[in-house]
């Protein structure tokens, strides 16, 4: 085993004595605010685990999931030391996607390789197989899993108080969480200063086709589909209030990035492939910048790029090119 660097013993150390305050004080938390029957009491860490350079993982026991724990990966900034309460870092929320998790920017991308980064706290939290970042309906009864209260108020302050983020941020995801993204942006005005999507669920009320696609999976792993956004007929208004299309009046004022492929083979797909779902999604995509359009947004970008499927290499390529955008948001850019 080859000697730890002096700069990462240090963080360990550091990381170590703050963990060990907490686990014997009151806990880094702040009060989170209940949504429907989600619990009022604050979230808190429970574990520090050093996983690589500059990467740090968290592990949060939440009220909002029903007392599980789960993780959350930070790539750390230069500098970065949690227990400098005096320093705040702009941060920027990294999303997965369904059937991933909270690793798989870092094990899909060169994320943490990107020297642009390197000014930035990047928060990777864990959503779930297919959570779609929301407090689930459960038949109007709502409670575990409740994941937009997890992130959006358990964690958010959990970050702010104890990790060195600062209230500046901005946010993107693919597919699953570059909805997650768009519909965090809009439903909670003020808390992210940009939003990126990468060949997200844009509009998951476009047509029968897009309804019917979400629902095989909400039904993933065996669940019950009507649990998540309840019947897109009966509950209709759920729905719409998590389709970014129907929320577009609240994004006009901040900047958009939104890129998908048509599903087609592209320059960095095996010849011949094909992709039902990022044709879909390049539907909803193009639906949702025509209503941004409508309704005035004002700095909307747009990357639809023709031929790509569902795939990694596309996401990686997209967070590179959105990152001038997102940077200049958070005042970071050189």
């Amino acid at each position: 085993m080859t000697a730890v660097p002096i700069r990462r013993a240090r963080l360990l150390l550091i990381v170590g004595a703050l963990l060990l305050t907490l686990m014997s004080n009151a806990p880094v938390s702040g009060a989170a605010e209940p949504i429907g029957t989600a619990p009022s009491r604050g979230a808190e860490v429970v574990a520090v685990t050093q996983v690589a350079d500059r990467q740090v993982d968290l592990s949060v026991r939440s009220p909002a999931l029903g007392g599980r724990t789960v993780n959350v990966r930070l790539l750390t900034p230069d500098g970065w030391d949690p227990g400098d309460r005096s320093r705040h870092w702009p941060t920027l929320w990294l999303l997965h996607g369904c059937c991933g998790d909270y690793t798989s920017w870092t094990a899909k991308t060169d994320v943490a390789q990107t020297e642009d980064l390197r000014d930035v706290l990047v928060v990777m939290p864990e959503a779930g197989w297919n959570g779609w970042y929301s407090d689930w309906w459960n038949y109007g009864q709502g409670s575990d899993p409740a994941w937009e209260t997890f992130h959006t108020k358990e964690l958010r302050r959990l970050l702010e108080h104890g990790w060195g983020a600062s209230s500046n941020r901005v946010v993107a995801g693919l597919s699953m969480g570059g909805q997650g993204a768009l519909m965090y942006a809009a439903r909670h005005p003020g808390m992210f200063r940009a939003a990126a999507s990468y060949s997200g669920s844009a509009h998951p009320l476009l047509n029968d086709e897009s309804v019917n696609r979400i629902m095989g999976y909400f039904a993933g792993q065996g669940d019950d589909p009507l649990r998540v956004w309840g019947d897109p007929v009966a509950q209709r208004d759920v729905w719409a209030a998590h389709d970014p299309f129907h929320l577009a009046k609240r994004l006009r004022s901040i900047p958009v990035y939104l890129s998908c492929g048509d599903g087609t083979a592209g320059p960095l797909d095996p010849p011949g492939s094909t992709n039902a779902l990022e044709a879909d999604f390049n539907r909803q995509n193009h639906a949702l910048a025509s209503e941004l359009e409508r309704v005035g947004a004002r700095h909307l970008v747009t990357h639809f790029y023709g031929p790509g499927t569902h795939r990694w290499a596309y996401w990686q390529r997209e967070l590179h090119a959105s990152l001038p955008m997102l940077l200049h948001a958070l005042r970071t850019d050189r």
